[in-house]
């Protein structure tokens, strides 16, 4: 475990730090949020309260239902659908449905049927003017109540009827729900009725006015059909009479047809044949004096066996030359013979030749021949083909002109006798709407809920972004890491009989931990620098009422109890050691034993119960600084050194002036003191800044007025001081 232990600590857990700051940073929010946990519930019930009085006073609104079926299964009063059922069964058919309940043409038809544009909750006229507006009118501030138009008026009634409908079709089902709201619940009841009836009363309407439309086309087309079916059959037995046709039939099996189809075979021989015999005439044409190479040619019979007798020839006269001469008898002969054979084998070349070119003529010839008949044959057939074409068409015609004449004679008979259009309805009242029996606006407790939700998050987010903005100092922690000094001590918050005598309330109250805290300080101070025996201690802050003047006192005062202490009040512009120490006002102070005006014996004042010896800040100079500067400051500084074991000095403010710069020059070391929940850090950070300018031997931070049982309760730091001692608070240190 020892191993893992330092293998830790020599190489941290990936992700530690990270953990660890995450960590830190929960523990800030949860504190934050517990230091203004009061605040946070005090905006929360104020931001409830609001919401309950606007939900109480909110004018109610019921909401009531009516449950309509829309019919799949509609009586056909024709069976062209398409006409008069418009998009058959299916959920776009519903979705449309739907949408029409939602136009605006219903609800103007809806308003019109209750004379809604008349009625006090829809009328714009009738409304009360908001008092907001009253008050702008009578300041002549706004537009003047505009002026209603008919045309405006019912767009305004329209516009606010269908913001109150609501039309919801109920999944996998016929079935839709028309809601309706208004402050009245019997108005929200006959409203959501009347919806539905009008729905219903539409649809009929419109499917009768649909059908009287189609009965008057159709009566119309009726005439109009019966002439040109009369017409063409007139003209379909015209055309019989005048081409002499009596069955059509026999047309496609006639001669002429037979005729072409053998034609076609006929000439799809003869060009097969003339293709071969241009191919040979093509090669023979191609090779003018190389006949003998074409393979057309070679593979002759005659031409073959002539080749072989001159190669056979062309071998002997090889032989011959290799045992005679030219000259000799056996060689002249064979030579003979050699020439013989090449001209039989040319002659026969020249015979192959010119009768693959008289096969090609002939061919062709058959073949424009047999092209010239198929053309004749194919003519008289056309001849033959329009004229059935013609009696086809025709005979299409009038049989077209007949069916559409016995369709619209069907379709009008059909619609003339439809007497159950009053049972054909596209919707039935499944549910009708009741008055409801309570209101649905406002839910009073889901405001209340959400209100006081929304006002405890509401004032969380304020708490964080408050402690966001919070640069003050609250604790040690604060001190070490956001001014980068050591903590001497913290001073706790007095109050009640310790804050009135705070100047001596390290001998009044030896056992409190505000002395417990002054003796910490006096432990650091001597601690720090101890290789010198004398100190000149220099207390400081950066701007007034931080408690300085009074921890200098009580520092003096716990230093005194061992030490040979003085205590000189260096803040010449506004003293209060006089004060708080309840001194002698007339006696000449540091002002005059620097200005010669009296000896430093003079000077010093002894404090009561204790050896402490004070010097006062004396008459205010017209210019303390260049006192401070003076070479006779130094020399009085100088001898007091020598007369006493430390030194405390009480300066004025780094941030209004700068003595204490100057002085933290002459001093051992200096004690910056900083108000608790009070001064921004970076104010601080800059006093310190400037007296490390000045290179002043700083010993650290003393935090003073911190609420040690407020940070307890915060932050939970502090536990044994709050434990240790009861503190109270003071106001207006100085």
């Amino acid at each position: 475990m020892f191993v893992d232990t330092a293998i830790q600590k020599h190489h941290p857990v990936p992700g530690a730090g990270r953990q660890k700051e995450e960590g830190v940073e929960l523990l800030h929010y949860w504190r934050s949020i517990s230091k203004h946990k009061w605040s946070i519930l005090g905006l929360a019930s104020v931001i409830t309260v609001l919401a309950a009085v606007t939900a109480f006073l909110t004018t109610p609104i019921y909401r009531s239902t009516v449950t309509l079926m829309i019919e799949q299964n509609k009586t056909k009063v024709v069976s062209i659908e398409d006409i008069y059922s418009g998009i058959g069964p299916g959920r776009e058919y519903f979705q449309t449905q739907a949408e029409i309940l939602k136009s605006r043409a219903l609800a103007s038809r809806v308003i019109d049927k209750l004379k809604l544009t008349a009625h006090p909750e829809f009328d714009p006229r009738q409304r009360e003017v908001p008092f907001w507006r009253q008050i702008m009118g009578q300041l002549g501030i706004g537009a003047d109540t505009p002026e209603w138009t008919e045309d405006g008026l019912r767009k305004a009634v329209i516009a606010g009827f269908l913001s109150r409908m609501t039309v919801e079709p109920v999944r996998l089902s016929q079935l839709i729900k028309v809601s309706f709201e208004s402050p009245d619940r019997d108005t929200a009841a006959r409203i959501a009725n009347a919806i539905a009836d009008t729905f219903i009363e539409n649809d009929m309407e419109a499917r009768f006015q649909m059908t009287r439309r189609a009965s008057d086309w159709l009566n119309e087309r009726l005439s109009d059909l019966k002439k040109n079916l009369g017409q063409s059959e007139r003209t379909l037995q015209e055309y019989r009479d005048r081409e002499r046709i009596v069955d059509t039939k026999g047309l496609a099996q006639s001669g002429a047809s037979r005729q072409v189809e053998e034609l076609m075979g006929s000439l799809i021989v003869s060009r097969q044949k003339r293709a071969e015999a241009e191919n040979a005439y093509n090669q023979v044409k191609a090779a003018k004096d190389h006949l003998e190479t074409l393979p057309v040619v070679m593979r002759n019979a005659s031409v073959a066996q002539l080749k072989a007798v001159e190669n056979d020839l062309e071998k002997k006269v090889a032989e011959l030359s290799k045992r005679y001469g030219p000259q000799h008898v056996r060689m002249i002969q064979a030579d003979a013979e050699l020439k013989q054979a090449r001209e039989n084998t040319r002659r026969q070349i020249d015979t192959v030749v010119s009768s693959m070119i008289k096969e090609y003529e002939v061919a062709r010839a058959n073949e424009q021949g047999i092209e010239r008949t198929l053309a004749e044959a194919k003519g008289h057939v056309q001849g033959i083909n329009r004229k059935e074409f013609q009696l086809t068409a025709l005979e299409r015609e009038v049989a077209t002109n007949r069916q559409i004449y016995e369709m619209f004679m069907s379709r009008f008979k059909e619609t003339s006798a439809a007497s159950d259009m009053q049972n054909n309805v596209i919707a039935r009242v499944v549910d009708p709407a009741v008055p409801a029996g309570g209101a649905i606006k406002p839910n009073k407790q889901q405001i209340i809920l959400i209100a006081l939700v929304v006002g405890l998050l509401f004032g969380v987010i304020v708490a964080l972004l408050l402690e966001r903005l919070d640069n003050t100092l609250k604790s040690a922690d604060d001190v070490e890491e956001k001014l980068s000094q050591p903590m001497l001590t913290m001073l706790p918050l007095l109050s009640g009989k310790a804050a009135k005598s705070v100047g001596k309330h390290y001998l009044s109250e030896p056992k409190s931990v505000f002395s417990e805290a002054i003796r910490t300080a006096r432990t650091s101070v001597l601690l720090s620098a101890i290789d010198t025996p004398k100190k000149t201690l220099l207390v400081t802050s950066s701007v007034p009422y931080e408690g300085k003047t009074t921890f200098a006192i009580n520092l003096a005062l716990a230093h005194a109890q061992t030490k040979k202490v003085l205590l000189i009040d260096a803040d010449m512009r506004r003293p209060s050691l006089v004060k708080q120490l309840s001194l002698d006002k007339a006696k000449p102070g540091l002002s005059s034993v620097v200005s010669g005006a009296a000896g430093l014996a003079e000077c010093l004042q002894a404090v009561g119960g204790s050896s402490l010896h004070v010097i006062t800040s004396g008459p205010v100079p017209p210019n303390p600084l260049e006192l401070i500067l003076s070479h006779r400051f130094k020399e009085v500084l100088k001898h007091c050194a020598a007369a006493y074991e430390i030194i405390v000095i009480d300066s004025p403010p780094v941030q209004l002036v700068s003595d204490a710069v100057v002085l933290s020059t002459m001093a051992t070391g200096v004690l910056f003191v900083v108000k608790a929940d009070s001064t921004p850090y970076q104010m601080v950070r800059r006093g310190l800044r400037a007296m490390q300018g000045a290179d002043a031997p700083l010993f650290g931070v003393v935090l003073n007025q911190l609420d040690f049982k407020k940070a307890d309760r915060y932050y939970g730091a502090y536990t044994g001081y709050t434990q240790y001692d009861d503190a109270g608070y003071y106001t207006k240190p100085t």
